[in-house]
């Protein structure tokens, strides 16, 4: 493999599966400790569509910018917040990314460019377009990424954030994670295109279709829209078709989805048909896999225990953090 044809270097290859890997283990353990009743509130996981969440990041710098979804551990993550407070901010803690005060659908890095998830569908893409004004206004090389799911691609907010980002030329990066449903509509039920990505002509701006649960194919396809992005040739929209293999959330057991489809998708899981891949080209023994992935799941059980042992935030900050 070469990073001449678009494909990273081992090195990179390799730290991209560990990446792939944390979020699906975090992710794993969030839902037992759920189901325990050790962590409050609810949660929409992310298992399934690791591939696109470290595809697109591992093409960005740390003072590029990312908006996500009420479904963002996994974007969070891949940019590069701490597993620790990531896991306290869940468990609503003091030493949590947002001081225990944001939870499962508000949080936010700004040290590693995460700008932030927010839990109204479709929100984070005209903030991802006054991101990507920022950027040019200041005149720097940064990039905006917004993630968002094929049920924001029918709201407001999605044409009037990536209209105006295409009148003026804006460094963003729109990437639709098709996973079929939006809570438990199909797609086919909201909308009569085939691709997502073909609405970009509406705007003047490429689009793109990519196997979501190809980690190599969302690097290569989001790397050319973000070097595009970074040259000032605007933004574009790139769709990667994947699944989600929980429900919506996880109060509810997704009984709308038929069998055969959970199982001939479950069959796609990107994380090991990634593994196969590099195994096969040998970039990665089985051996090293096998290294990996234990010291990933110790770094999940070291987080839980650091959430676990962090104290609860003072009551009286409840308004010390707020803008206005």
């Amino acid at each position: 493999m070469s990073a001449k044809r678009g494909i990273p270097e081992r090195e990179r290859l390799v730290e991209m599966y560990r990446k792939m890997l944390r979020i699906r283990l975090f992710e794993d353990e969030l839902f037992y400790l759920f189901l325990k009743g050790t962590m409050p509130g609810t949660m929409h996981q992310y298992q399934g569509e690791e591939a696109v969440a470290v595809g697109v990041s591992e093409n960005l710098r740390k003072e590029d910018y990312v908006f996500s979804t009420h479904r963002g551990h996994g974007h969070c993550i891949a940019k590069g917040a701490s597993l620790d407070k990531a896991m306290a901010e869940l468990y609503g803690k003091e030493t949590g990314l947002c001081k225990g005060f944001g939870g499962s659908m508000h949080l936010v890095d700004v040290s590693v460019g995460f700008l932030g998830s927010t839990g109204i569908v479709g929100a984070g893409i005209p903030m991802a377009t006054g991101a990507g004004l920022s950027i040019k206004l200041r005149k720097t090389d940064q990039v905006v990424v917004c993630f968002f799911g094929d049920g924001a691609t029918n709201t407001g907010a999605f044409h009037e954030g990536i209209n105006l980002a295409a009148i003026w030329e804006l460094p963003v990066l729109f990437v639709c994670e098709n996973n079929l449903y939006a809570v438990s509509t199909h797609v086919s039920r909201a909308m009569r295109i085939k691709d997502i990505a073909s609405r970009a002509s509406s705007y003047g701006i490429p689009g793109s279709v990519v196997d979501g649960n190809d980690v190599l194919e969302v690097y290569k396809a989001s790397c050319e829209a973000i070097q595009r992005a970074r040259a000032g040739k605007g933004p574009s929209l790139l769709e990667c078709k994947t699944y989600r293999h929980k429900g919506h959330a996880r109060f509810e057991p997704s009984r709308y989805r038929p069998k055969e489809e959970v199982e001939e998708w479950l069959k796609k899981d990107p994380i090991p048909r990634f593994k196969e891949k590099l195994v096969e080209t040998n970039a990665l023994t089985i051996e090293e896999a096998e290294k990996i992935e234990s010291e990933v799941s110790s770094a999940v059980e070291k987080a839980i225990r650091f959430a676990e042992a962090s104290p609860l935030p003072n009551p009286d900050d409840v308004l010390k953090y707020v803008y206005a």
